[in-house]
């Protein structure tokens, strides 16, 4: 493992002036970006909210045109039924103006014809008994003697008397001549032989059509409420779309910012974060500083270069590294290394990155670097090159310590700190020249 820390160095005011300075627009850049990040999130969730009413208002269309279509069916039998109802009463009216005039034109023809029916009986009747009286008179006047009835009124009756009697009797014949005129006729003949009209049945029938009538009237305009009501949602909700239009272009320009910016979008072929896309400037920068001491650790053998390629599966890509071996001239993975490679990796790498920061700090420099472990895993000739490489950053007023349990090295470090621990706790000795 590689750790380095920063100590205090030695620094003028001016330095501490323009540090202090770079402190405090750092910190204001930082709330900046937690500001914007704020912002983005609250936009982020206008957006879900603004998603999840377009979609309820969405759904509720559906179901409004689901029951609009319900009642337009429903509408369009209730208007066949309207007009088969009419087309019924239109014909049961007939010429009259409503089907109360017709019920009552055919009560009252019905009427007639009954009176009219039971005229022509009765007179039917008084013609037959006129008959029976003339033949029973005739018979009466032969057998006294007479030659017939009017000879017999003649010596019975005064003659003025006589004469009213034969005007009567001639009238009442002309009148039963009619009537039997009358009672031939075959409309007369077939409304005599129909039954009675059953005028509580055809009064109920009527009610009964009228009350449908009123029914289908009154379905008719609640239908016609409920589609002024459903047109006007379906206004209101194509209003709300075209209101909601400018929100979801705008999300959609967000959406796809977030998701580039993620890596997620397929725009990102590289599917590299944007945090990762800036990092990867600075990672180029430490792998060209670690080459250089990589290539005197491994006698001028492999050099660092940052990769953007995209890992396997759904890993993400920018921030890799490869090695780069100049014996084999091939490029390959830093996980080929063996132990002591990888220890060089990472102290060239540790060191590239202090030489990074010290030029991003304006050349303040980073005079402590503290190194724990990865010793024993050197051979004797790696370890040399090593030591040769601390010695030289010793060599430019750097301060390196090395946390190590290997033993070779204490004949090489000249200042030690020993750490020893014991029953009651550890201890703290030093050893070595003082003035290393």
């Amino acid at each position: 493992r590689v750790r380095e820390a920063a100590a205090a160095g030695a620094a003028g005011p001016d330095t501490a002036d323009a540090l202090a300075r770079s402190l405090v627009e750092l910190e204001a850049e930082h709330r900046e970006a937690l500001q914007r990040a704020e912002a983005l999130g609250r936009v982020e969730q206008e957006i879900d909210r603004l998603s999840q009413d377009r979609t309820r208002r969405l759904n509720e269309l559906h179901e409004a045109k689901e029951r609009a279509a319900v009642l337009t069916d429903r509408l369009q039998a209730l208007d066949a039924e309207q007009r088969e109802l009419t087309a019924r009463v239109a014909a049961a009216r007939g010429e009259a103006a409503s089907v109360a005039d017709r019920a009552g034109a055919l009560i009252r023809l019905t009427e007639e014809v009954a009176a009219t029916a039971a005229a022509a009986r009765a007179r039917a009747e008084a013609a037959a008994r006129l008959d029976e009286a003339e033949e029973e008179l005739g018979k009466a006047a032969a057998g006294a003697g007479f030659p017939d009835a009017g000879a017999a009124l003649a010596v019975l009756l005064p003659r003025e008397e006589r004469e009213r009697l034969e005007a009567r009797l001639e009238r009442h014949r002309a009148e039963s001549a009619a009537v039997r005129h009358e009672l031939a006729l075959p409309e007369l003949a077939e409304a005599a032989a129909r039954p009675p009209v059953d005028l509580p049945a055809s009064a109920a029938a009527l009610g009964a059509a009228t009350d449908r009538l009123g029914r289908a009237h009154a379905a008719r305009a609640a239908a016609d409420e409920r589609c002024a009501a459903l047109a006007s949602i379906g206004r209101a909700l194509t209003d709300l779309a075209g209101e909601l239009a400018p929100a979801l272009e705008r999300y959609g320009r967000i959406s796809r910012l977030a998701a580039l910016a993620a890596g997620t979008s397929t725009e990102n072929r590289l599917r590299m974060r944007l945090e990762s896309y800036v990092l990867a400037a600075r990672l180029e920068q430490v792998a060209a500083a670690a080459s250089d001491r990589l290539v005197r650790m491994s006698g001028g053998r492999y050099t660092l270069v940052h990769s953007d390629d995209r890992g396997t599966g759904n890993k993400r890509s920018g921030l890799a590294l490869r090695v780069v071996d100049a014996w084999t001239g091939t490029e390959r993975d830093t996980a080929t290394l063996s132990g002591g490679e990888s220890f060089f990796a990472s102290l060239s790498l540790a060191l590239g990155l202090a030489d990074v920061v010290t030029d991003e700090a304006g050349g303040m420099p980073l005079d402590t670097l503290f190194i724990d472990e990865g010793f024993g895993t050197l051979d004797e000739q790696s370890l040399e090159e090593v030591m040769d490489v601390l010695d030289g950053l010793r060599e430019r007023d750097r301060a390196v310590g090395i946390v190590s349990h290997v033993a070779d090295l204490r004949s090489r470090i000249p200042a030690q700190l020993l750490v020893r621990k014991g029953r009651h706790g550890s201890t703290l000795a030093l050893a070595g020249r003082e003035d290393a």
